[in-house]
């Protein structure tokens, strides 16, 4: 792999972890689509890390995502389980048998206008058979000049998605896509709901077996393999599925990190008293089992509790946001994503997944916490040392772990990015003999500002800060999430609107070790202690012992007994 990258295979285990993955991959192939010149040193992050080089039958090169996608029937709408890139059409018409066929073709989705506007200004499958693809990013310099001028790019409407695959703009390899066939995505019946379920998909051989397959065709290929990240879904049966997968990843890769991100969708609703206790259940399973076989586990929500009891979803004061379309909430939480990840992402002194997870995972803290300022509010007059000091003591970032108020909490260890500020504003620009308002204001470099702040808020913390010029792509198909006062930087406007749509912004995020998991984890365990199991024998039927559940508990009271205050890396 050129440059030596330390290449990462993605695993998105469900139908919400694909709503997340589609604006996360959106938001790289924007990264990749923008101009660059050959002369200039690559960018701060490394898209080999995530992407792969390739080549169709026909010669054509192509730069696709190192993913496995699962998923169940029906969710794919309009997207080919192969891809579109790697088809052959006059290959799939060269049957050997020469009798009678009788053909069956399941009915087409329509493309969303969405992708039928994307896919003519990328490409267009020709009368042979061979999609010519107009450009393919490759990261490896400026994109091919054309002289008509760029279209503006089509915005999806809420209506109009139902599924992940209406506004993913980048192409899959035909090895990405595993679909689930005894499982059903729409309808009441036939649907992956229980933790059990999902552990037995990967029980059964050929499910097992396509996975593995899939593993080793991308891993064999890698020559520097970090390790793997999961984003799975925790509400549904995809926690067993997620479970078994992170099982296995641990038992044939041994060495190789493994970062799991547990995703939530919005709140849950009073009006759905089993799909609540179900949603429980497995996030208590999946935190448990995964937290075994992970190097490191991350709840993601924007919910504020992982009980049974609704909160309100978490506040951004510059976001507006429905919290019960999936298509915003995995928006938000894929901005947040891209963010904490940097570490094991960056072209020059990356921290590989192994290193991060043990700088937070000490004495047993497998499970942390995230949180993201999105976007983080700097108002062009002013500097970093001054939006830092308006913080005051308060936590600087929204908490998206469901984990409920950060607020006297202690945080045993952190990884904090900010990234997308300029640099004019990384120090203070005071004229010389003005009063200096805080150290802050004395630091030299923006790196050892934001040090400076972390170890002021956080003086008995071991912290790991990194700060990027590289900010968050959020234009279409991301949704207008974004109040009037922010310039097309992001930026807080100090005048009135402009009336420029958001096309980046600067995104501060934090993985953290907390005690606030303590707390947490023990509620979850003393609801579930509550439940009346023979309501919910349906659970059980579905593969989990009364045995089962009684070991859940204990382990997980024992994981919430990490999180108790007292000891930390520099005590």
């Amino acid at each position: 792999m050129a440059g030596g990258a330390r290449e990462v295979l993605t695993l998105q285990l469900g139908h919400f972890a694909g709503f997340v993955g589609a604006h996360w991959w959106n938001q790289q192939d924007a990264a990749l689509r923008e101009p660059t010149d050959a002369s200039e040193p690559p960018g701060e992050l490394c898209p080999d890390v995530l992407y792969r080089t390739g080549r169709t039958l026909h010669g054509q090169e192509t730069y696709t995502p190192r993913l496995i996608l699962m998923d169940l029937k029906g969710s794919l709408n309009s997207l080919q389980q192969e891809g579109g890139l790697y088809r052959d059409t006059q290959l799939d018409a060269a049957i050997a048998w020469q009798g009678k066929l009788t053909t069956h073709k399941e009915e087409v989705h329509p493309k969303t206008p969405y992708l039928q506007n994307l896919l003519s200004a990328e490409g267009v499958l020709s009368s042979d058979g061979i999609w010519r693809v107009t450009s393919i990013p490759s990261g490896k310099g400026p994109a091919p000049r054309t002289t008509a001028p760029t279209p503006k790019p089509p915005v999806p409407t809420e209506g109009s998605i139902r599924v992940w695959s209406d506004f993913l703009r980048v192409h899959l390899h035909p090895r990405s896509i595993c679909m689930i066939q005894k499982y059903n995505h729409d309808g009441e019946a036939g649907r992956l709901e229980a933790f059990g379920q999902g552990e037995s998909v990967l029980k059964e051989p050929r499910y097992l077996e396509e996975l593995e397959d899939r593993l080793h065709f991308y891993v064999e290929e890698c020559d520097y393999l970090q390790g793997f990240q999961i984003l799975c879904d925790l509400h549904d049966g995809f926690s067993g599925v997620g479970a078994k997968a992170s099982e296995l990843l641990h038992d044939e890769y041994s060495g190789r990190g493994i970062v799991t991100w547990g995703l939530l969708p919005g709140p849950c609703s009073l009006r759905e008293p089993q799909k609540n206790v179900y949603r429980l259940l497995n996030t208590a399973f999946g935190l448990v089992h995964l937290s075994a076989h992970s190097s490191l586990v991350c709840p993601l929500s924007l919910g504020g509790s992982l009980g049974l009891r609704p909160e309100p979803p978490v506040h951004f004061p510059h976001l507006h946001y429905d919290a019960t379309l999936p298509f915003h909430c995995s928006a938000i939480l894929a901005t947040a994503l891209d963010t904490v990840t940097v570490p094991y992402r960056l072209h020059s002194s990356p921290v590989s997944m192994v290193h991060l997870a043990d700088m937070l995972n000490f004495s047993g803290k497998k499970v942390v916490t995230a949180g993201a300022t999105i976007p983080f509010p700097l108002v062009p007059s002013q500097s970093l040392p001054d939006t830092l000091v308006q913080f005051g003591g308060a936590a600087p970032w929204t908490p998206l772990s469901a984990c409920g108020d950060p607020s006297e909490t202690r945080c045993f260890a952190q990884s904090v990015v900010l990234r997308g500020l300029d640099r004019v504003y990384h120090t203070s620009q005071l004229p010389p003999g003005t009063p200096v308002p805080s150290v802050l204001h004395t630091c030299p470099t923006g790196e050892e500002v934001l040090a400076q702040y972390l170890q002021q808020q956080q003086p008995r913390v071991r912290s790991s800060s990194h700060l990027l010029l590289t900010p968050c792509k959020v234009g279409p198909p991301y949704p207008h999430l974004f109040s009037s006062s922010l310039s097309q930087q992001g930026l807080v406007l100090d005048g009135p609107p402009t009336g420029a749509a958001v096309e980046s912004i600067p995104v501060l995020g934090a993985l953290c070790s907390s005690s606030s998991l303590n707390r947490t984890l023990g509620d979850v365990a003393e609801e579930l202690t509550k439940l009346d199991l023979r309501r919910w024998a349906s659970f059980l039927d579905a593969g989990v012992e009364q045995g089962d559940l009684e070991e859940l508990l204990q382990e997980l009271r024992s994981l919430a007994q990490c999180y108790q205050g007292g000891d930390s890396l520099v005590d």
